[in-house]
Parts: C-alpha cells; sequence; structure tokens
C-alpha cells in the first residue's frame, strides 16, 4: 500500500511542476511577443489566455467559488479513490496520480490568481494546458480501467493441492456391515 502512494506522488508531483513551470515561461514569453506562436500551420498554437472560468473555458467570470469548490471535490475524489483502490493496479494509481497533480496544479492557480493560464489551442477544441491535458489523460486510463478491467484479484489464488486426503478417505472401508437386503429383513421380522 505504502509503494501504491508513492506512486501516486511521484506522478502527481512532476505534472504540478511541469505544469506550473510551462505555465509561468510561456507567460513572460507572451509578455514580449504579444501574439499566438503557429506550431503546426494555424492548427495548433500557443495563445496565452486567462481562463476566469471553469473547465474549457466555460461560465467566464463566474469560476471562482465554482471551480474552487470542483478542483477540491476532484481531489478528494482521486485521493478517495486511491485509498480504495482495489486492486494493485499501477496503471490506475498512475492514472489517479495524472488527476491529481492537474487538479492541484490547476486549483494552485485558482486560489493565487484568480485564473488558470491557458496556452494551447487545437483547432477548434477549447484551450487548455498541460494540467487539463493529465486530467483528461488521467480520467481516460481510469474509464477504461473500469469498462474493461474492472477489479483485478489482489492476490493470485494458489493452485488446489492434491494431498492425497479425499483418497484415502473413499478408500477406507465401512466400519460397519453392510445394510442387509430388504426382502431378508422382511423374512426376519415376527408374523
Amino acid at each position: 500500500m505504502r509503494t501504491r502512494w508513492m506512486l501516486l506522488i511521484f506522478v502527481a508531483v512532476p505534472v504540478v511542476i511541469l505544469d506550473q513551470v510551462s505555465k509561468a515561461w510561456l507567460s513572460t514569453v507572451f509578455l514580449r511577443v504579444n501574439r499566438p506562436i503557429s506550431l503546426l500551420f494555424d492548427w495548433v498554437q500557443l495563445v496565452y489566455h486567462e481562463n476566469t472560468g471553469v473547465a474549457f473555458g466555460l461560465f467566464p467570470d463566474q469560476g471562482g467559488v465554482l471551480s474552487v469548490g470542483a478542483g477540491f471535490i476532484l481531489l478528494v475524489l482521486a485521493l478517495t479513490y486511491q485509498y480504495l483502490l482495489p486492486a494493485e493496479s499501477r496503471w490506475v494509481t498512475v492514472a489517479t496520480g495524472l488527476v491529481f497533480g492537474g487538479g492541484l496544479s490547476n486549483l494552485f492557480d485558482r486560489l493565487r490568481q484568480g485564473y488558470v493560464v491557458d496556452f494551447i489551442q487545437f483547432g477548434w477544441w477549447p484551450m487548455f494546458n498541460l494540467a487539463d491535458s493529465a486530467i483528461t489523460l488521467g480520467v481516460a486510463v481510469l474509464v477504461f480501467h473500469i469498462i474493461f478491467i474492472g477489479n483485478e484479484p489482489s492476490v493470485i489464488e494458489p493452485e488446489p493441492v492434491d494431498d492425497g486426503l479425499l483418497n484415502e478417505l473413499l478408500s477406507r472401508a465401512p466400519e460397519s456391515s453392510p445394510p442387509t437386503e430388504p426382502s431378508q429383513r422382511n423374512s426376519e421380522l415376527p408374523s
């Protein structure tokens, strides 16, 4: 169990660090450039955006308490799932670490700045950041695990071992005499 929690931390901490560093670095780049940076023509771009709403920019300027509350709920659910995890699946622990790290990083931004910096524009999809990507990937792995794998046995049950006890019991002769035939019993009864 301790190894599972260590794996969760080893996944979540790099997600938080990478997301926070990328947001800080891109914020300074965009302060100098002040225009989108094309990565793959105009289909994939780096664009600075302060998301004051909830996920994917929904409900702009309404995200304060709602998104902080949702962030806390997300973190509690991730930790609860990790704690109640029925099996020792490393993939589920890694996925939970991705969700936990991404949620924690975005929650830091909401509490510290009041908004989350989004910077990846991918075609028509709403802008997002590395934390959003980690959350999405982690949830996809968890959904895949729940639907297609389900509960794995936590320990492998040993194969039954034939110790000969059953054969010994079956080969023993009965201790009493065998029952008599019904016709013999009737002839022995007094009339």
